[in-house]
């Protein structure tokens, strides 16, 4: 029989707190390695002098503790949950907006979320957060920070594409989005791709595609062979970093594929720029 055991409140919120303030200063480890690929491999010389200033602006920001990005974005939160934990002192969505909220505050953050879409209004503390909870095995609650920018953010699609429509159809989608976007998301862009499930799950799916960060190949030689060949695609289009050209417009392309309906085809791209963050710890 697995024992229980017990996270209070006060210590999700005090993680998330946290974990907003590095997620919003320090560039993941992996997105700082490929923009210094990306730099070696660049021919184009504006291009190679915009990758420098990317880099060093994240430089800059790590060892000062400074905003990447002045648009601190809206915090998208994973919570991945044991079954053998039990949460006291309050709920975990209450905890998960404290935390946010203490650490826009105090990290001197950008807020920039309104109450209401359409009659806006400011909340004045970046809350509430944008919460995705998932049940797993073991003791632990894994939390996941991912700031998102809306630069990028509003570039991103969901398209419900027909069986007909077939592998060209995605990769035509893909590089519409990718050309309509431009200049708009401050490239060179990280991609999330989505495919499969219902209209909610392919969004869901391109927005976990593009937090995860995964490094490494694709566990499906498939999947593998078309992330490379869509990242080629892309890079193809010469928008560039920051849009002056050259041959990084982005700077991975991720999929996750999920079963769907016979009658469906719903594919998600989730636009990410060069500032694509997130910052995690396990309790």
């Amino acid at each position: 029989m697995n024992t229980i055991r017990t996270i209070h409140y006060n210590q999700i919120a005090d993680a998330v707190r946290d974990l907003c303030i590095e997620a919003c200063t320090q560039l993941p480890r992996s997105v700082r390695e490929l923009l210094g690929e990306a730099r070696q491999q660049e021919p184009f010389p504006p291009a190679q002098e915009t990758l420098d200033l990317i880099c060093q602006n994240a430089d800059i920001a790590a060892e000062g503790g400074v905003p990447i990005c002045q648009d601190t974005g809206m915090a998208v939160v994973y919570a991945d949950v044991g079954q053998d934990v039990h949460i006291v002192g309050g709920l975990l969505s209450d905890a998960v907006n404290e935390g946010v909220a203490r650490g826009y505050t105090d990290g001197y953050l950008r807020k920039s979320i309104v109450g209401d879409p359409i009659r806006r209004g400011n909340t004045g503390d970046n809350t509430p957060a944008v919460l995705h909870v998932r049940l797993v095995e073991g003791d632990r609650i894994r939390l996941v920070v991912s700031p998102k920018g809306f630069g990028s953010e509003n570039m991103s699609r969901v398209c419900m594409l027909t069986p007909a429509d077939g592998l060209e159809g995605v990769k035509r989608f893909v590089r519409q989005v990718v050309q309509v976007a431009g200049a708009n998301p401050c490239p060179p862009m990280m991609l999330g791709v989505g495919i499969g499930g219902t209209f909610e799950k392919v969004a869901e799916l391109a927005k976990e595609a593009l937090v995860e960060l995964r490094e490494g190949p694709h566990p499906d030689p498939y999947y593998d062979a078309l992330e490379k060949e869509l990242l080629e695609m892309v890079n193809n289009l010469s928008i560039g970093p920051q849009g002056f050209g050259g041959r990084t417009t982005a700077l991975s392309v991720r999929i996750k594929a999920y079963p769907t309906h016979i009658a469906g085809l719903p594919v998600a791209v989730n636009v990410g720029c060069h500032v694509t963050r997130h910052a995690e710890r396990v309790l």
